[in-house]
């Protein structure tokens, strides 16, 4: 079954993407109205109303005796222009996020038109039949509309509905976490690096290795699996303990884990975006075209909140997306420290050794 939250936040995001439109002789000659005037068009009869209000009042020719009701809708008018202007601004920062490199296209794809509309973006301008209209609502509050085309139904946004989400530590649009600055993390926080391989930045330093506890000793030294490099030669390559390091590190994981699960809606977009294929790096790069999750993707709208067979899930995800992809590297494929442990040698000769080695070492 097509997603089409997918299908068309990707479609939107190549078309963004893509410099075809400016080849295109009709839209450059076409009369272009990217002029919404949202707020000239919200407070256009204010001003009437406002006056009205007054001359009632100064008039005692007001609803009720005691003139409550129009002196609480002056109270709301005269409010109502910083909180058109904290509202429009809360709508621009939550849209923002469909913009950012990780967005998971997962999202509601009415978020992504209606920054594209709010942020001028060709395609979707009033002539183009796209739209949005400001209302002040009688109870104080203010509802913002965004129409065209590519809508099935009109979005539509109330400002005290947004705020309390934002209040509430949730977001109207799902941001997607930094994985990679999270992970990178871990590896200096995990301890499983001596000091000295952490820079004055916090980052692991260019050639960083492991400490020497999670090497392998035989017989109280470093252990070696013999590599064939070919043409009949071999070299040693380090063996790391996996079991300690994997024991040393799963705390760390966990507590992250339990970081990002309690922001929902962003493990959702950790999923989709990155954990749900067990993919590396360099593939979660292909996102924007691929949608990593695919049919695997969890919902917003029905995995929210999150069962516990999935938060399981997601920790198992998670610890094979760190290992896979940030602690592989320094545990492939490493050279000994000992240079005449480091050199090339006959292959042939070095397994007749190391099986040597292994028989006086188990006498």
């Amino acid at each position: 079954m097509e997603n089409k939250n997918i299908t068309t936040n990707l479609l939107i995001k190549q078309m963004l993407q893509s410099d075809a439109i400016a080849y295109n002789a009709d839209y450059v000659a076409k009369d272009i109205d990217m002029e919404f005037g949202v707020l000239n068009k919200a407070y256009q009869d204010t001003g009437r109303e406002y006056a009205k209000l007054k001359i009632n009042i100064q008039k005692g020719d007001c609803i009720e005796e005691d003139c409550a009701y129009e002196y609480n809708r002056i109270i709301q008018l005269e409010a109502s222009p910083k909180l058109s202007l904290d509202f429009l601004s809360n709508i621009t920062s939550e849209l923002a996020v469909t913009e950012t490199p990780n967005y998971d296209p997962n999202n509601y794809y009415g978020f992504m038109v209606a920054n594209c509309i709010l942020t001028k973006k060709p395609g979707f301008s009033k002539t183009d039949g796209y739209d949005i209209s400001l209302s002040l609502l009688s109870n104080g509050t203010q509802q913002i509309v965004f129409t065209g085309p590519a809508f099935v139904k009109p979005l539509s946004i109330n400002s005290a509905a947004l705020s309390t989400l934002l209040e509430s530590g949730t977001s109207l649009v799902a941001d997607t976490p930094n994985i990679d600055q999270s992970m990178n993390e871990l590896l200096i926080e995990t301890g499983i690096f001596s000091p000295d391989m952490v820079g004055e930045n916090k980052k692991l330093s260019a050639g960083a290795k492991l400490s020497e506890e999670f090497i392998l000793k035989f017989n109280g030294k470093p252990d070696y699996e013999i590599i064939d490099i070919g043409e009949g030669k071999g070299r040693n390559i380090l063996r790391y303990d996996l079991d300690k390091i994997a024991k040393k590190v799963e705390p760390f994981i966990n507590a992250e884990v339990a970081g990002i699960l309690s922001a929902e809606q962003e493990a959702i977009a950790a999923w989709n975006v990155f954990l749900s294929k067990g993919t590396s790096v360099e593939e979660d790069d292909q996102m924007v075209q691929n949608a990593n999750a695919g049919s695997d993707s969890w919902s917003y709208t029905e995995d929210l909140p999150l069962m516990q067979d999935k938060k399981v899930l997601f920790a198992e995800k998670y610890k094979i997306y760190f290992f896979k992809n940030y602690l592989t590297q320094f545990i492939t494929n490493k050279l000994p420290s000992v240079e005449e442990d480091a050199a090339v040698f006959d292959l042939e000769e070095g397994r007749k050794a190391k099986a040597q080695q292994f028989v006086e070492g188990n006498q």
